[in-house]
């Protein structure tokens, strides 16, 4: 009766179901098909079989899907919305037939949606049928045209869209007609528009003006005004028009109401002045007569010199004036004595004078009436230049000359004697820089001859170099400006927090009295026992304040001056009487500890938190541990550490505690108080005795700042905390091993071993130790049994090392090809595997295990370069350059791989080249420090300044660039710059070798021997492992032995002194 079941029922049926299909199929055959369609119309049919069933919802889903389709392809529904539409009705109709009417077990057929899916794809592909059908019905229905079979419109033309011209006959325009005849009716336009457009046509010109701009028409009204207004036009209008009052009908109502309501809203927020007054004027209403009489009048509001205009006054002429005028109207002929004698044309001389010339004239010239009108002349200029407003240019006619005095010298000495004393000045300061009063005298001399910002300048140098001074600190005060010399004295107080007239100098320079008494208060806090700091604070304080102030100085200062006990009794009626003081708790603890009563400072310090609390203190933490660092500077350790134990975890969150803890531990360690940074981290540790950071930080700051043993004994509780923290392993057995004591070295690797069981650390500092004791049979055991146990590449990178320092080349090539075929995307195994070949002169298998590695490890900078050192040896200057324009295409933006190239054209010869080549590189890395470094020193010595301030502003904490600074202050000798930025570079970058390199051979070559000898403590303390020219000393065989400082002896006696 059908084909077979579902195709996606595959998944959920068994194959014993689908035979017992098979084999039923015979007998549904037997069965009418009258029979099975009421047994599907009837509720709740009782099946024979499971098939029948399913047979029915087979069915009756094909029939859905036709009915589907043809009504969705009447509707034109398209796309994935018809697909959707009839998988949901067809689902939701089986559903609702199965559960609704036949009340079947889903069970019992594998589940609903076994129900569900049954004749899917069938129905599915019915459904197309059906809807691609009456699709196709409906589209040739649409594409039938509303014009076939209708008359053509009067003048249309076929083709004339496509650009087809046509022919016209006389049938198509008519008879000829006479200027006189009527037109035809069918081509005149309605009267209103024929009258329109006869006043369109007495404006000829056009008016382009903005405002006669239309959206429809333009600027001179329509294109096709003087056309001929055809039937066509007429039945266009028309449609327009209906279409224009459609839609203005649509939303009419809509937009009324709208307009209605914006109005309304317009007129609440800005009502008209009658709206605002209506309700006065409602009340004008209820006004009586006599209310109205008695309104005053509305007076005169004009001020009262528009009311009282002043009389004109007329003042009488003087006679000198009038006469003045009349002498100058008047005309006066008068004949010369010379014109009598000699005719009035020959002059004396016998020249003759031109009748048109000018009279000579008969008075003298007054030149001091000249004069007189040149200076006012002047004057009035200044007056009006002085009251101009419409520039900044306004000149002071009486200031300007006091100006100008004021800018000359006011010394008044010989000049020679200031030369002289600026030479001898000079001398001293260059001879010993560090004497105060050479910088004093020196910005004094240049102040007394005027030159303030010199003096200026020359005692900020006395400040860098004589940090300790007061003398040079109160004078830089002095000549600086008030803002400028709040900082100075900041900074020193820093250097001088014992000094009275430093700390009397920055409460003088405050302006408010409550920054005087905050800076005297933290004066006192210095400096307790000082009489003229108590003075100028008690001077400030109100009555009570001071009284207070007081009574705690004498409570203190008698403190300090009773013996033990009676000191111990005076604290405690200090005490009594001001219990809301910290600072004589503190003195109290430090008395304990001075007498050597150490149980008695720890509990001091918890009364002291506990009373303050009970009396509303505050306890602030910065303070407490600025009292701490004071402590350990007055020498109480004890009280130091009591005092941080107490407060400081207070104000602090759980999960802040730990960073907090070290940044205030770095910051005690910046200002030198190393006990009470040992302080926090041991409590810290205390309270987190498993963070590995903690550990870190504390032998960190104990291998600075403490002694061996300290640090030595901070590891050995760090291991048992944290055995699993392999670096505090190490750096346990290195400080065993730098004291000598290799056999205690060896156990703590031992047992490091065993909490960190093939842990590749500690497998290499093993074969470290045993190498660097010259125990290399232990060694080579040790890394066979790495290999065995902990196979890595570094350990193969040790073994091949270890061979290869020992001279056993050939057993250093086999383990490279063992590691290879297991590591062969580790670049170091290649170049150590080339670098032997090289060194056995095999230059060909050189280039093939770098040409091999390549193709393994093609990012690897290193290789690159290598190879190219290896061209540039053999004088293969193409090769080389070939192979660097091959390793930027792999790895671009690498400055390193630019750099090569611009060395290699250098070495070449190719200067030009190289410059273009290194313009390339900044421009693909334009913050690469190592080349604006080589461009620095590539440039022409004038420009190199210049560069050095382009490299800076790039590259402003980049070290290369910092070291090529230095090395350019040292070209021009410029001493004390040079050391101060290789002392900056070095700080930078502790790492970076060739820094360290630079400043020891600097130092060797200008510095003193206590110089010399701390920079290289501080390169041994940092031991330094990076840099080109560092790395070619430390990483060669020949020096695998050499200590950090015999390395750095070693490079700076190698490197060049830079020109």
């Amino acid at each position: 009766m059908r084909s077979s079941s579902s195709l996606s029922s595959t998944t959920q049926i068994s194959q014993q179901q689908k035979d017992q299909r098979k084999s039923t199929k015979t007998d549904y055959n037997e069965n009418s098909a009258i029979v099975f369609i009421k047994r599907a119309l009837t509720p709740r049919a009782t099946w024979t079989h499971k098939e029948e069933f399913l047979d029915a919802v087979y069915w009756l889903r094909q029939i859905i899907s036709i009915f589907l389709g043809v009504i969705m392809g009447l509707l034109s529904v398209k796309g994935l919305l018809g697909i959707l539409a009839f998988g949901l009705i067809s689902s939701l109709i089986i559903f609702f037939y199965s559960t609704s009417i036949q009340h079947v077990d889903p069970e019992e057929y594998g589940g609903i949606l076994e129900v569900i899916k049954e004749g899917f794809m069938t129905a599915f592909a019915t459904f197309l049928v059906g809807f691609a059908g009456c699709m196709a019905t409906n589209l040739s229905h649409k594409k039938k045209k509303a014009f076939i079979g209708m008359p053509s419109p009067l003048g249309y033309v076929p083709g004339l869209g496509r650009g087809a011209t046509g022919f016209t006959t006389r049938s198509d325009i008519g008879p000829a007609r006479e200027s006189g005849d009527i037109s035809d009716e069918r081509h005149a336009p309605p009267q209103a528009i024929q009258k329109r457009r006869g006043d369109d046509d007495d404006d000829d010109d056009e008016d382009l003006n903005d405002a006669n701009w239309d959206e429809e028409f333009g600027y001179g009204g329509s294109l096709f005004k003087n056309d001929p207004y055809e039937k066509d036009d007429e039945e266009a209008d028309q449609i327009y028009d209906s279409i224009d009052k459609r839609m203005d009908e649509k939303r009419k109502e809509r937009r009324e109401r709208r307009f209605k309501e914006e109005i309304e809203k317009y007129r609440q927020e800005r009502p008209k002045i009658q709206q605002q007054f209506s309700d006065l004027k409602r009340k004008l209403a209820d006004v009586s007569q006599e209310e109205w009489l008695n309104l005053p009048e509305v007076g005169d509001v004009r001020n009262k010199r528009q009311r009282n205009a002043r009389s004109e006054k007329y003042t009488p002429v003087p006679d000198s004036l009038i006469a003045k005028a009349v002498s100058a109207t008047d005309q006066v002929g008068v004949l010369d004595s010379r014109e009598q004698k000699y005719g009035g044309f020959t002059t004396p001389y016998g020249t003759q004078t031109p009748a048109s010339g000018l009279s000579t004239p008969s008075a003298d010239i007054d030149m001091e009436k000249i004069g007189q009108a040149r200076n006012t002349f002047i004057t009035m200029r200044l007056i009006q230049a002085s009251d101009s407003v419409s520039g900044q240019t306004v000149v002071d006619p009486k200031g300007y000359l006091t100006d100008m005095a004021s800018m000359l010298p006011s010394y008044g000495g010989d000049i020679n004697d200031v030369k002289k004393a600026r030479l001898l000045l000079k001398s001293v300061r260059e001879t010993n820089p560090s004497h105060p009063p050479a910088w004093v005298a020196s910005a004094r001399l240049e102040e007394v001859v005027g030159k303030v910002q010199a003096a200026r300048n020359l005692i900020m140098r006395g400040t860098e170099h004589c940090p300790k001074s007061e003398d040079v600190w109160l004078e830089a005060a002095r000549l600086m400006p008030i803002d400028a010399a709040k900082g100075i004295v900041t900074h020193a107080v820093r250097h001088l927090p014992q000094s009275v007239k430093i700390w009397v100098k920055a409460a003088d320079l405050e302006t408010e009295v409550k920054g005087k008494k905050q800076v005297l208060r933290r004066a006192l806090e210095q400096v307790p026992n000082s009489v003229r700091l108590w003075k100028a604070a008690v001077e400030l304080e109100d009555e009570d304040d001071a009284r207070i102030m007081l009574s705690r100085a004498l409570w203190l200062a008698l403190a300090r001056l009773e013996t033990y006990e009676n000191a111990r009794r005076v604290l405690n009626k200090a005490r009594e009487n001001i219990p809301t003081d910290r600072q004589i708790w503190i003195m109290a603890a430090k008395l304990e500890e001075a007498n050597g009563n150490q149980t008695m400072v720890d509990r001091l310090i918890d009364r002291a938190l506990t009373s303050l609390r009970a009396n509303m203190v505050e306890i602030n933490r910065e303070h407490w541990l600025k009292d701490a660092v004071d402590c350990e500077k007055a020498q109480a350790v004890h009280t130091c550490q009591a005092l941080i134990r107490g407060v400081i975890g207070i104000g602090i969150d759980d999960e802040d505690q730990i960073d907090t803890w070290i940044e205030d531990a770095q910051t005690c360690e910046k200002e030198g108080a190393f006990e009470c940074s040992r302080a926090i981290y041991t409590h810290a540790l205390s309270v987190y005795p498993q963070r590995k950071n903690l550990w870190l930080e504390a032998a960190d700051f104990e291998k600075k700042h403490g002694t061996k043993e300290q640090l030595e004994s901070l590891l050995i509780k760090a291991v048992q905390n944290s055995p699993k923290a392999e670096v505090l392993w190490l750096m346990l057995a290195k400080s065993k091993w730098l004291g000598g004591n290799v056999p205690e070295a060896r156990q703590i690797l031992a047992n490091a071993f065993q909490a960190n069981s093939n842990s590749e650390e500690i497998w290499l500092a093993a074969v470290k130790l045993e190498s660097e004791n010259n125990e290399h049979e232990r060694a080579r055991r040790l890394l066979t049994k790495a290999r065995t146990n902990a196979p890595t590449a570094r350990v193969f990178m040790k073994s091949v090392r270890l061979e290869w320092c020992l001279g056993d080349l050939p057993r250093a090539l086999q383990l490279l090809d063992e590691a290879l075929k297991t590591y062969s995307d580790f670049p170091k195994l290649w170049m150590m595997k080339a670098q032997i070949y090289a060194q056995m002169d095999t230059i060909d298998q050189a280039r093939e295990a770098y040409n091999d590695g390549l193709k393994k490890c093609p990012t690897s900078v290193p290789l690159w370069i290598l190879l190219t050192n290896l061209e540039v040896q053999n004088q293969q200057l193409i090769r080389a350059r070939a192979n660097l324009e091959k390793a930027r295409l792999r790895n671009s933006q690498t400055p390193e791989l630019w750099l090569e190239s611009v060395r290699l054209e250098m070495k070449a010869g190719n200067r030009q080249q190289a410059m273009a080549m290194l313009a390339r590189g900044m421009q693909e890395c334009p913050t690469s420090g190592i080349l604006w470094a080589e461009a620095i020193f590539l440039e022409p010595r004038p420009q190199r300044k210049s560069k050095s301030v382009d490299a800076l502003k790039k590259c402003e904490h980049d070290p290369n660039v910092l070291l090529a600074v230095s090395k350019l202050f040292w070209c021009e000798r410029r001493l004390d710059k040079a050391r101060e930025w290789f002392n900056r570079t070095v700080k930078l970058e502790t790492d970076f070798g060739d820094s360290w390199a630079y400043y020891y051979k600097f130092e060797l070559m200008h510095g003193k021997e206590e110089q010399q000898l701390e920079v290289k403590q501080r390169c041994q303390q940092y031991e330094p492992r990076h840099g080109e020219q560092w790395c070619q000393i430390s990483k060669d065989v020949r020096y695998w032995k050499l200590k950090t400082g015999d390395i750095l002896e070693k490079v700076a006696q190698q490197l060049q002194v830079p020109t």
